[in-house]
């Protein structure tokens, strides 16, 4: 990987924020499968984001298991084990807006039905209850101008801040990235470190452990 001059400074500086999410308990619930169908369909977009983005927040010290509250309720509630698997599988790095993600969950819990009528009314032990979640983004003390404090910043914002920038900033960028990517590269010109950190499977780490793979990675750019 290309080594820049780590004390040089940069145009644009890296401002690290945090997000706080409010919750609350939406409109819609699920006693079924049907139910869980429509409800997808016309719930907020808030109520995707914070059954999906959230959830790998929430439960960022699980290093397996399901991947977002649809899957895990499939399993737990409905007893649907092969929906659950393929809710599970589910990547939100593959989306750049809501919308695109909440059509390939209704996709699959209607393909899923069609293939499997009798799961469709038969009631769950737990109804799902749609929750929506208000963001509230707060900024940290730490802004840096150049590599090394940038690296000295990421040790220590708290976690809220690592999935602020690297998870829901998918979605603020509506680009297939990340914001610690998006500057390193942008102002730092470091293509190939950006590109690496990327590549950081959010599924089988914890928010710790990217943390400290993106960490990891920057310091291989500077050797």
């Amino acid at each position: 990987m290309n080594a820049p001059n780590t004390a040089r400074k940069l145009i644009k500086p890296f401002y690290f924020n945090t997000s706080e999410h409010l919750l609350r308990i939406g409109r819609e619930r699920a006693c079924t499968l049907n139910e869980l169908l429509h409800a997808l369909q016309v719930c907020p977009e808030d109520s995707i984001f914070q059954h999906t983005y959230s959830t790998l927040q929430e439960h960022h010290f699980i290093r397996q298991g399901f991947s977002n509250d649809f899957a895990h309720w499939s399993l737990s509630s409905c007893h649907e084990p092969i929906l659950a698997e393929q809710l599970a599988s589910v990547d939100v790095r593959e989306y750049t807006s809501i919308s695109g993600l909440r059509q390939h969950m209704i996709e699959l819990v209607r393909d899923f039905l069609a293939a499997h009528p009798r799961s469709a009314d038969r009631s769950a032990t737990e109804p799902f209850y749609f929750c929506a979640a208000d963001l509230v983004v707060l900024p940290t003390p730490f802004v840096t101008n150049n590599i090394e404090s940038f690296l000295e910043g990421l040790r220590k914002v708290t976690l809220h801040s690592i999935h602020h920038h690297f998870i829901e900033a998918r979605l603020r960028l509506r680009l297939m990235t990340n914001d610690f990517s998006e500057w390193l590269k942008e102002e730092a010109g470091l293509e190939q470190t950006a590109a690496a950190i990327d590549r950081i499977d959010i599924y089988t780490n914890t928010m710790e452990g990217v943390r400290r793979q993106i960490a990891r990675i920057v310091e291989q750019s500077l050797n």
